[in-house]
């Protein structure tokens, strides 16, 4: 078996400086132009002379980066692999929550790619949007493909989960049926760009500036309103919890996915889920009565939740007074005007829309809901109180919520660090999302400093 002679150009792949999965590749060598018509030719970006970046909305560089590895080494280049690369692409993972759980990993994959390309063919400019809307669920478009004979189609969902679901011979019979089925919703030209998307883009746009502006020194980051604030480390900030306060027990599941905060009493308890998607739930707090009693009452917060508002309700628990309630007690108009009497001294707008009350901020950026249905069943635990921020209360950056027996003390201090607090946000704070580890990488076996070389014929 013959190999490719090799070509005096060598790639090193690396994990981007800020994005949590894209991947940056340094080209060298008199013949560096080969491998960089190839890595473009598969949707790299260039940003700079010989830096190029691989940035999905999947979160599958890794995989695709060492499909490209694999393919420039059979065609006579060296590809090099940092170790942290290296690490990322032995990583065995999962998407949480998936709403196609009968998909096995290929085929998540082939979901997550036929997806990328819809995306890549928008960012190009080969497939236009005509108008889209919210059906509920999620976002819906309708767009054509441009070029001579140029399909139709109907869009359905965001990101890594946004499918074609029909076709159209032609623009008008595509916008009639989108508009038959979306006439409220529809909105023209395409949709807002997702977390995701931006963080994308950022990524692309922000090593293209430090590539023509080394000097250029990293942002310091800005003093915003609580609600605005980065995420932060949440993980810190247990830790933090944990060694300030000896009445808190911590337990870890064998699975790496979950660590338990008991109080001593038995009768608090605090669960994170490491590794979520913002959007998804990454902490539960739960009272008990006794410690083998029904919840009395449970709050949840996103992996989003900015670190002020997080830090403010761990500093509440570890106060110890405010845990109880009254149970079987009703919620009445006390109790949620005591819970929100931060936010009328401050000015939030308040309306009454039948069964809901909510309070606003001044920028409309965020805002408290309160379910007056769901509080007449304190036993069920349901989600009486809703915080939010970000677009829309449907379409939440992050989002905490509370069943109608959390105490009005607890409600009453989150209020006032939404309507007071403050923190502090840079411009690009992605971090990696889709993290539920099927089993642990196996340790990189590799120099610490060079990686893992794949030569040509080797």
């Amino acid at each position: 078996m013959t190999t490719a002679q090799p070509i005096d150009a060598h790639v090193r792949l690396d994990t981007h400086p800020t994005h949590p999965s894209a991947v940056i590749a340094v080209l060298t060598g008199s013949q560096a132009r080969i491998p960089h018509m190839g890595l473009e030719a598969a949707d790299w970006t260039a940003v700079a002379d010989k830096v190029l970046v691989l940035v999905r909305i999947d979160h599958e560089e890794p995989y695709w980066a060492e499909e490209a590895a694999n393919h420039l080494t059979a065609g006579g280049i060296t590809v090099e692999i940092t170790p942290r690369l290296g690490e990322a692409m032995d990583e065995e993972w999962t998407w949480a929550s998936y709403p196609m759980p009968w998909c096995t990993r290929s085929e998540v994959r082939e979901v997550s790619n036929a997806a990328q390309k819809i995306h890549d063919d928008i960012r190009h400019g080969q497939l236009l949007i005509h108008a889209h809307a919210h059906d509920g669920h999620t976002t819906v478009a309708v767009g054509t493909y441009l070029g001579r004979n140029g399909k139709s189609v109907y869009l359905h969902g965001e990101d890594h989960l946004r499918q074609v679901v029909d076709t159209f011979g032609s623009p008008a019979g595509a916008l009639l049926a989108f508009e038959k089925a979306h006439a409220a919703d529809m909105r023209r030209g395409p949709a807002p760009l997702t977390d995701t998307e931006r963080a994308a883009a950022e990524a692309r746009t922000s090593l293209a500036r430090t590539a023509a502006e080394p000097e250029t020194a990293r942002p310091e980051p800005e003093t915003v309103p609580a609600y605005l604030a980065d995420a932060g480390d949440h993980d810190a900030l247990l830790d933090t919890f944990f060694t300030a306060h000896g009445d808190w027990e911590k337990w870890r599941t064998w699975s790496d996915q979950t660590t338990h905060a008991i109080h001593e009493s038995q009768t608090l308890r605090i669960e994170r889920v490491h590794e979520t998607h913002p959007r998804e739930t990454a902490w539960t707090v739960a009272a008990y009565e006794t410690p083998v009693s029904d919840r009395t009452w449970v709050l949840t917060a996103t992996g989003a939740t900015p670190a002020p508002v997080l830090q403010g309700l761990l500093d509440h628990l570890a106060d110890g007074d405010g845990w109880d309630t009254v149970v079987g007690a009703q919620v009445d108009e006390k109790t949620v005007a005591a819970a929100t009497q931060p936010l009328s001294k401050a000015g939030w707008k308040h309306t009454v829309d039948g069964r809901w009350i909510r309070w606003t901020s001044p920028t409309g950026d965020t805002g408290v809901q309160f379910d007056a249905v769901a509080a007449q069943h304190p036993s069920q635990n349901l989600a009486t109180w809703t915080v939010w921020a970000g677009p829309g209360l449907d379409r939440p950056a992050w989002a905490l919520t509370a069943s109608p027996h959390t105490p009005s003390s607890l409600l009453a201090d989150l209020s006032e660090t939404l309507a007071h607090g403050t923190g502090t946000r840079r411009t690009n704070t992605a971090r990696r999302p889709h993290s539920v580890r099927l089993r642990p990488s196996p340790p990189a076996i590799s120099p610490p400093t060079t990686g893992r070389t794949i030569s040509p014929g080797l």
